[in-house]
């Protein structure tokens, strides 16, 4: 650099204009005057910035390099112009002559470092936030692909595999700060936590509430002899809104399923505020989030003769189902600081829609923890029955209101580190000394400050410009990274397109829906001369392309020999399909491993598009799907190995593509058994998804493949990462559970990183820790934007350490205990008897509330469980998840495998949905009031609440089912199907928009849901009688089955279990 400047300053020549008083970033919207967001432009916070934590009033520093805050930017993944979510299908898959207006919002992160101006490329759509709007699909021209296409060529580069250093194993050593000591229980049994605020996974839309709140039931028409009460702490409670706050509309699109969030189950009603312009009805201030009062301890009463244990059940149930706890209905969202008083908050559910601030902590949506305060020993984790885990999304969409994560360039020095463990600098590391040293909160290393860091401590110990550096007063940071950290040049943005045209696939309609969404989504790449494009087709033989701008037509160059594979050239341009196959075969290994030798120099995304089962060349499979039928049959003491990859071939292929940065994402429209199991294993180890279509339909699912696609492409995602977790002394990672590969102990390489990918690590105690100290998580993710420029992205989590049980179970986090749980069930699946699986994890259940039973609770009736108010939902979605598609016998073998892959991958919010799925009626759309909520409250999952009248609409996140009572009238069905009889139907149901308003409303709601869930959705369409229409009962999971007890039935099971161990 010609001129050096100090480590995060901000550059010369750039205009710093110092943002109004009452501005935070995030909250501008798009100039549109068509989106919700807009109207939120004019937000005004009619009170100060939240303080950081310890901090007072502050004189301007005398070393700072700037005395301005650091400016409003963030980061952006450097996405394409078109960012869409998922939305409605057209009328007709037809291209316009450009990609869909989108509008876009302003005020979010971007690619630029700290105090730059901030430009970025042409039509670039920021990526790093929840894009605003549905895509409509753009139409698709009458000819086939493009003749023309982004234009490279081959890089030499030294071998990507290699990594940088920098990532150096770490040394645990450990410090901690001094937390107030944990409030004890008061007035009886009572349960330690925050409230269980809008805990359920049902996300609403914009709405809200009216001006007087009623005080709510943490679920419905709960029993008032059930529970004891308790007196609410002295003090005000963080649970509050400041008076005059606007609440912000819950954003457009959002996708993993956060709701709004109910009135509080105590307190007063809040005040009054008017509408923002643009929105009608009244309004309320979004509430606060933190511990607030003890909620009153949740318990559900049963009855002596059915609680002993021994004893049968009776026929008719004691217990009414309508006083055990469900998920709620919720209203509102909430403002959420991740620190208040030097102290950590802990989080609102994940499946909540809430506005996260972050004042020291990172925002929950990038790192969760099982349990918001830390065992000090691993006998009292042990005790508790519960499991210590994060749960990583790095990459995750922040809400549209939220502040963007800020971009630091620390110049040619690079970040600030500790010299021993390498952990990065963060709001929790102490400087000492006026300044010149600081210790380090991960391995409680003292390290000399930086000459050009230095600054002075101000009387609160604090640097003086600690609010005006990112890195030191928030957990979530991205830092520019230096030449240090590469060890070649950022690779390019390469998209490689592999499609199946094996007879089958092309019969199907396969690949030509294949075909028209590469199309169409060619307009939504990353622009410029960075960009790369291949493509090639697949039966027996592989077939490339080769289309220069000096070639009269496209040129197609076939390789014969799927044994010895290689690749004739290295194309860079899409070209049309013009000959139907005829050959059966499928040579899928083969052409896989030769796209990837068409990838090796630079790396990049393949996707693959394969319809049947591969057969011939490297790694052909046989067909293992009956056996796996016999097996089941016989009492499935094998089936589970049919869950495993057939050989080891395709697994030491994956593991190349991830040294060379290749990502595979597998897209399997077909209508046969393909083993899944066996191909799964590419993406699972580079960090790629598995979309499953079965059985495919040319009629009804080439919509949700298009949309499938260009979410992919567009959503904000980086190429080659290495991360790694760094932890205080006493903690240690144990385990990474993810779509990964793993090379070495300490890092996880990933090819390809994206929004919706969360990595689950698993901790251990290594150590004993101390009561009252602070243990420190750090994720650090090193990676390319789709721009080509590294970044290190940084996300801190500090939590209280603590002695006390009772504040384990206060403090545990409902949805991350679930996934922990989920995903370890999903992984034992493939090496256990589901039988065994399914006991594990109600054992876990079991003895989670024993615990809470014999150590926190004071109630001593036989007659009652008594759940945590934390954990309370804890045994409805443990039953779920023994009747969910992985666990259960009668299902096919690739279903299970493809649900195994889903899980793997999956976000903490999109994981109860998956097992306990939204179920809403639809006939009775427009007679309901929804208080401007586009969806209506959720009904639970039991037959109970389905009528032979009746159509429901069932969603899990992936899959929508539509059923229809064999008794509905033929006015609705003419509503909503166009046709007076339920026979009529056609069984490949396409939503269809008629006009009259319960047509319009259930279009909104299924929309609505698309948005929310960044996923189109496959519709099905279920008639009672028929076996679409078990299906759909299958997901009653409150009911008997054959795969279970009922949800009241279950509740006697445990409580039983627990008076065992009691006893």
């Amino acid at each position: 650099m010609a001129t050096h400047f100090p480590p995060g300053a901000p550059r010369p020549n750039t205009q710093q204009v110092p943002p109004p008083s009452n501005y935070f970033p995030g909250s501008q919207g798009n100039p549109n005057p068509n989106e919700l967001t807009d109207n939120m432009q004019n937000l005004s916070i009619n009170r100060p910035p939240p303080p950081m934590p310890g901090s007072g009033s502050r004189t301007p520093p005398p070393f700072a390099p700037s005395s301005q805050a650091f400016p409003l930017q963030g980061p952006s993944f450097g996405g394409p112009s078109t960012m869409s979510r998922p939305g409605p299908p057209p009328a007709a898959l037809a291209r316009p002559g450009g990609p869909p207006s989108v509008s876009q919002p302003t005020g979010f992160p971007s690619n630029s470092p700290l105090g730059r101006a901030i430009i970025p490329p042409v039509g670039q759509q920021p990526l790093g936030v929840r894009p605003a709007g549905l895509g409509a699909l753009p139409a698709a021209p009458s000819g086939g692909f493009p003749v023309s296409g982004p234009v490279g060529g081959k890089a030499g580069a030294p071998f990507p595999g290699a990594r940088p250093s920098a990532f150096g194993s770490p040394l645990p050593l450990g410090s901690g700060m001094p937390v107030p000591p944990p409030s004890g229980m008061l007035g009886g049994p009572v349960s330690s936590g925050p409230p269980m605020v809008g805990s359920g996974p049902f996300p609403r839309g914009p709405q809200y509430p009216p001006a007087v709140v009623t005080p709510q039931s943490p679920y419905s028409q709960p029993p008032a002899a059930s529970f004891s009460q308790a007196r609410p702490l002295s003090g005000s409670s963080p649970l509050t809104a400041p008076p005059g706050m606007a609440p912000p509309a819950t954003f457009p699109g959002a996708p993993h399923n956060r709701p709004a969030v109910s009135g509080l189950p105590y307190g007063a009603p809040l005040q009054q505020v008017a509408p923002a312009a643009g929105v009608s009805g009244p309004m309320q201030p979004p509430i606060r989030y933190g511990m607030g009062p003890l909620p009153n301890q949740s318990m559900t009463t049963i009855s002596p003769a059915m609680g002993q244990p021994g004893t049968s059940l009776p026929g008719p149930s004691k217990i009414d189902p309508n006083q055990i706890p469900r998920p709620g209905p919720s209203s509102r969202p909430i403002i959420y600081e991740t620190r208040q008083g030097n102290q950590a908050n802990s989080p609102p559910p994940a499946t909540s829609d809430y506005i996260a601030r972050d004042t020291g902590n990172c925002s929950p949506r990038y790192m969760r923890c099982t349990i918001n305060q830390i065992p000090c020993t691993v006998d009292l984790l042990s005790t508790s029955g519960m499991q210590l885990a994060l749960t990583v999304q790095p990459l995750a969409l922040p809400h549209p209101s939220e502040e963007p994560i800020q971009v630091v360039d620390f110049g040619e020095s690079g970040p600030v580190r500790c010299s021993r463990c390498k952990g990065y600098i963060n709001p929790f590391m102490k400087f000492i000394d006026q300044g010149r040293k600081f210790i380090c909160n991960l391995c409680g290393y003292t390290d000399e400050t930086p000459r050009d860091y230095h600054c002075n401590l101000g009387p609160d110990g604090r640097r003086r410009d600690a609010d005006e550096r990112p890195e030191l007063c928030r957990g979530s940071v991205e830092f520019v990274a230096t030449k240090e950290y590469m060890v070649r040049d950022p690779m390019p943005a390469a998209y490689f397109f592999l499609i199946d045209v094996s007879m089958n696939a092309v019969q199907t309609g396969a690949t030509a829906a294949a075909c028209n969404a590469i199309q169409q989504v060619i307009s939504d790449l990353p622009e410029g001369p960075r960009t790369f494009v291949g493509i090639a087709t697949f039966d027996s033989t592989i077939h490339f392309f080769n289309l220069k701008r000096a070639l009269q037509q496209p040129l197609m160059l076939i390789v014969p020999d799927v044994e010895d594979v290689y690749t004739p050239l290295e194309t860079d341009v899409v070209v049309p399909l013009s000959e139907e196959s005829k050959t059966p075969d499928s040579a899928f290994g083969a052409a896989v491993k030769a796209a990837f030798l068409a990838m090796k120099s630079t790396g990049g995304k393949l996707m693959v598009f394969q319809s049947v089962l591969p057969s011939v060349g490297v790694g052909a499979l046989s067909s293992r799907e009956a056996e796996g039928r016999a097996n089941v049959s016989a009492g499935e003491k094998e089936a589970h190995k049919l869950l495993q990859p057939a050989d080891k071939t395709l697994r030491t292929m994956a593991v190349e593509f991830a040294e060379y940065q290749v990502c595979v994402d597998l897209f399997i429209t077909t209508q046969t058994y393909v083993d899944i199991a066996s191909i799964s294993v590419i993406p699972r180890t580079t960090g790629g998804q598995v979309y499953h279509y079965y059985p495919f339909s040319a009629l009804s699912d080439p919509p949700k493949l298009y949309n499938d696609l260009r979410w992919n492409i567009t959503r904000p995602q980086g190429f080659e990462a290495v991360m790694r977790v760094r932890c205080s002394q006493g903690i240690q990672v144990q385990e990474y559970s993810g779509n990964f590969c793993k090379r070495i102990p300490t890092d996880i390489d990933l090819p390809a990183i994206d929004c919706d990918k969360a990595i689950m690590v698993t901790l251990k105690h290594d150590d004993k820790l101390q009561d009252g100290a602070e243990c420190a998580f750090q994720c650090a993710l090193l990676y390319t934007t789709v721009y080509g420029e590294r970044r290190i992205r940084i996300t801190t989590l500090s939590l209280p350490c603590t002695n006390n049980l009772s504040n384990l179970f206060r403090s545990a986090d409902l949805d991350s205990q679930f996934v922990c749980m989920l995903k370890q069930a999903s992984g034992e699946i493939p090496s256990k008897a589901l039988s065994l699986v399914k006991e594990e994890a109600i054992n876990v259940c079991a003895n989670t509330l024993y615990s809470y039973r014999k150590f926190c609770a004071t109630v001593t009736s036989s007659g009652q469980l008594i759940l945590p108010e934390a954990l309370k939902l804890l045994p409805l979605y443990v039953l779920a998840l023994t009747k969910s598609v992985g666990l259960r016998t009668d299902g096919r073998i690739d279903d299970r495998s493809f649900w195994i892959n889903y899980v793997s991958p999956l976000s903490t919010p999109l994981a109860i949905p998956l097992v306990y799925p939204r179920m809403i009626s639809v006939h009775d759309l427009d007679a309901k009031d929804n208080e401007g909520s586009v969806l209506p409250p959720p009904i639970p999952l039991s037959s109970e609440h389905i009528s032979n009248e009746g159509v429901y609409f069932l969603e899990n996140g992936d899959d929508g089912l539509l059923y229809v009572g064999d008794s509905v009238s033929s006015d609705i069905l003419q509503k909503l199907f166009g046709v007076p009889s339920v026979a009529e139907i056609h069984s490949q149901y396409v939503l269809q928009l008629y006009d009259n308003p319960l047509s319009r409303k259930f279009n909104d709601v299924v929309n609505e849901i698309r948005r929310q869930r960044c996923s189109y959705l496959r519709l099905k369409l279920c008639k009672k009688g028929d076996p679409s229409g078990m299906l759909f009962l299958s997901y009653m999971v409150e009911d008997r089955t054959a795969s279970g007890p009922s949800y009241v039935e279950f509740l006697v099971q445990v409580h039983r279990q627990i008076q065992l161990k009691m006893n």
